[in-house]
């Protein structure tokens, strides 16, 4: 009966006690996956992701559309060209400032695109976070130097800059930047889907 006693007891206290104890304690994979939302909005707006391509096309949004298109003028084609095809080269039409002209072409000192294993145009959240994680796919980056790819490189930049009449990226770099670190920390998760 003692024992019997004992252990009804030590239940008690572990029921009593269990909601006070877990709330106490973060629960980084949310914290993790809330930062991961903010990044995705970011990587996903089109100032974003229409450059990350595969078939080197990059996405274009004109003043007015709603959804994107292959860039007109059959610009690239060549997925292992970032930087155009020769006659047609990005920095073509896209000066080292932007455009002054509404909806006209961003501009940065150096404007391509980035590398094919670092396509994710139209892919999922899911995938696009398991994608930055692996170094094959990111650009042979560690988290903190895609971090730093997102603090400090100026073509990244335009992405909330652009030029008028154009809707900027979400947040800003500096939010971005926090976001993502705080992504790392928390252990970067991923959400589950494909």
């Amino acid at each position: 009966m003692k024992r019997i006693f004992t252990l009804a007891v030590s239940c008690f206290a572990l029921i009593a006690f269990a909601p006070a104890a877990l709330s106490q304690v973060p629960d980084d994979n949310v914290k993790g996956l809330e930062a991961w939302s903010k990044i995705h909005d970011v990587f996903s707006h089109p100032r974003c992701a229409s450059c990350h391509v595969s078939d080197g096309r990059p996405m274009w949004m004109g003043n007015g559309d709603t959804k994107p298109i292959k860039h007109p003028m059959f610009v690239g084609g060549n997925p292992d060209n970032h930087t155009g095809q020769p006659g047609a080269m990005c920095s073509t039409c896209h000066a080292p400032v932007n455009s002054a002209i509404e909806g006209g072409p961003p501009g940065a000192e150096v404007w391509l695109l980035a590398p094919k294993e670092m396509a994710w145009f139209g892919k999922s959240s899911a995938q696009i976070c398991e994608q930055i994680k692996d170094p094959a796919r990111n650009g042979g980056k560690t988290l903190a130097e895609v971090a730093s790819h997102i603090k400090n490189d100026e073509l990244v930049h335009s992405g909330w800059n652009p030029t008028p009449g154009r809707e900027a990226a979400p947040y800003s770099i500096d939010a971005t930047y926090d976001y993502f670190n705080a992504w790392i920390e928390a252990g970067a998760p991923c959400p589950a889907g494909e």
